[in-house]
């Protein structure tokens, strides 16, 4: 009973977001014991990706309200759903692997299950990153790599986007603690993600980071600039987190290195184009780029592979020759990524064939 109890949480759990495969060696399964008991388990199970008041649930249970408040309250601050608290109002929601079940054990992340997960995504997860990367995360300049004389949409700056939220949390880089821990940290900025709205709130209930001032998290966000991280907001308009990542510890990156055509499998607007007769050949930005989009060539000079190119302008803003500039891939157009996490979410699960 207690492997079919699994299995039934890591099918569930293979429906939302980036997937949950199974492995041969049953990894996976290992991960979710170590996080869940079997009545977790069943608690889980019970919920769906929508939130739901304890009310609803304990009826759907047939079990006394305050035995499930309690349980469901329990499994929130281990991290194992999501609960939103508005005024006197508590509900709760099933959550996926990532963003969620890994994310949020950032405050408490010991070795036995980092190791666990290590093994899982080069098992496994690395590819369901792959495959759903283009609407998970996409890739975003600072405005400063990009040429003055196009258009940015807001979306697609992000200072701009950390100045339409009320409510800013940061958080340690889950992906570089995951790498500390396993004896592989890169030593980069590690307090580098960013929360908003009712995500936010959970990590501040959880106590998993802190609230910061739009001043504060531009300063952040220069930081993670110059360490030469990657900025990533969920593929949404309207997104409710952004990450500063590397090609060092992130997942998504990481897997999106092992993929021979990344700029095919992410969502951006721009691709580097460089200067010839400007170049000198320094060699900088081949050390800048976490993608490997960069090399020098037999001219001495260097040359973009557009398959690989993610649009990021870490090698513009440190061109000491300025002859790298990042353009629009279609002309002066954007493509407009969705325009809230419902609908990022629906062409997520339509691309994996979920709907």
């Amino acid at each position: 009973m207690s492997d079919n109890i699994f299995r039934q949480l890591q099918q569930r759990l293979d429906l939302y977001s980036m997937g949950f495969p199974a492995t041969d060696s049953g990894i996976e399964l290992e991960i979710l014991k170590y996080l869940f008991s079997e009545d977790d388990a069943r608690m889980f199970l019970s919920l769906s990706h929508k939130l739901a008041p304890v009310t609803s649930i304990a009826s759907s249970l047939d079990q006394p309200l305050e035995k499930v408040a309690a349980h469901l309250d329990d499994m929130a601050e281990r991290g194992l759903l999501f609960r939103l608290k508005k005024a006197d109002s508590v509900k709760y929601a099933a959550i996926p692997f990532v963003h969620g079940l890994f994310e949020f054990q950032v405050k408490n992340l010991k070795r036995d299950f980092a190791e666990m997960v290590k093994q899982y995504f080069e098992e496994a997860f690395d590819s369901a990153l792959q495959a759903g990367a283009q609407y998970f995360l996409r890739t975003i300049p600072v405005n400063r790599s990009i040429d003055v004389t196009y258009n940015v949409a807001s979306y697609d700056d992000a200072v701009e986007i950390l100045k339409s939220k009320s409510n800013i949390v940061v958080t340690d880089c889950i992906c570089r603690k995951h790498a500390e821990i396993v004896d592989n940290g890169c030593g980069k900025t590690m307090e580098a993600c960013f929360m908003f709205g009712s995500m936010g709130q959970y990590y501040l209930d959880r106590d998993m980071g802190r609230k910061i001032s739009l001043d504060e998290a531009i300063e952040i966000l220069v930081q993670c600039r110059e360490d030469g991280l990657v900025t990533q907001p969920a593929t949404s308009q309207n997104p409710g987190g952004m990450c500063n990542c590397c090609g060092d510890c992130c997942g998504v990156l990481k897997a999106l290195n092992k993929h021979p055509k990344p700029a095919e499998i992410v969502f951006s607007n721009h691709v580097a184009a460089i200067d010839s007769d400007e170049c000198t050949g320094c060699e900088i930005c081949l050390e800048r780029c976490q993608m490997g989009a960069l090399r020098i060539n037999g001219n001495e000079v260097a040359e973009v592979n557009k398959d690989r190119c993610i649009g990021c302008g870490l090698c513009v803003t440190t061109c000491a020759a300025e002859a790298i500039k990042l353009m629009p891939k279609r002309d002066t157009e954007y493509h407009a990524p969705p325009a809230d996490a419902a609908e990022q979410m629906m062409l997520m699960a339509q691309k994996r064939g979920l709907i």
